[in-house]
């Protein structure tokens, strides 16, 4: 990918739109949608890595009520020609194809390499990556097998979303205080695996979400470690102008 003259690459992740409740969310997606309204005047694209919404789920023909004003602007900058790709998060695992035939975007479910210009990046939402962890591991293999995916939409959408919704909020596994603390760049799991592909190729930027912390972390004197914080705390996002990549925060 060749960056144009004047154009920028926007990084985004962990909205959780839908906590604690639709009233305060309604208030974080307004903002998310006047950030999205803002970049579209110089962005050549835009990545959103995952935990867009705070639980999401797709039956055959019905998708979670709400987020109408994020759906409708996101589809406005895809139909406006801007390239919009999506990583699925920890909270948005049982997304379909309705980001794809709705909306336009790309939908990846694991991190992918890009290259922009002579620039080569590792982006993904970060879940399950790196060493420990073990319990959210083993949860994800339950909840991405397509069996129980199967089995679970069995279940009423008023229930399926309810009991997902209750799973969100209260379910350590998924929601665990530890995304919200930083370890230390010894202890930080996604730092250490960042080091370990370093190893095998070389990358400029590792670029992740899911810790919900704004990081900025030197793994070498030519590559760094970058997580997007969030949109709950923090509002920031990270943007490439061809030479570097910074963190930001939306006021």
């Amino acid at each position: 990918m060749e960056l144009p003259e004047n154009k920028k690459i926007y990084f985004a992740s962990d909205n959780h739109l839908g906590l604690p409740h639709s009233e305060a969310s309604r208030v974080r997606e307004k903002h998310f949608v006047s950030w999205l309204e803002e970049v579209r005047k110089d962005a050549a694209a835009i990545y959103l890595l995952g935990d867009l919404f705070d639980f999401w789920i797709e039956y055959k023909t019905v998708v979670p009520k709400g987020f109408v004003r994020v759906l409708g602007k996101l589809a406005e900058l895809s139909d406006s020609g801007i390239p919009i790709t999506f990583f699925t998060g920890n909270h948005d695992l049982w997304m379909g194809d309705y980001f794809q035939k709705e909306l336009n975007i790309t939908v990846y479910r694991q991190p992918i390499t890009l290259t922009i210009g002579t620039t080569r990046f590792l982006i993904g939402h970060g879940d399950g990556l790196g060493p420990g962890d073990k319990g959210y591991k083993l949860m994800k293999k339950l909840f991405t097998n397509p069996f129980l995916q199967w089995l679970f939409r069995w279940l009423h959408p008023d229930l399926g979303f309810r009991l997902g919704q209750y799973l969100s909020k209260k379910n350590k596994l998924i929601s665990g205080e530890e995304d919200v603390k930083f370890l230390g760049e010894d202890k930080e799991w996604l730092v250490t695996y960042s080091q370990k592909k370093l190893k095998d190729e070389h990358f400029d930027y590792f670029v992740f979400g899911h810790r919900h912390l704004p990081l900025e972390i030197e793994l070498n004197q030519n590559s760094k470690y970058i997580n997007l914080g969030d949109w709950i705390t923090h509002n920031t996002y990270a943007v490439f102008d061809g030479t570097t990549l910074n963190l930001k925060t939306w006021k």
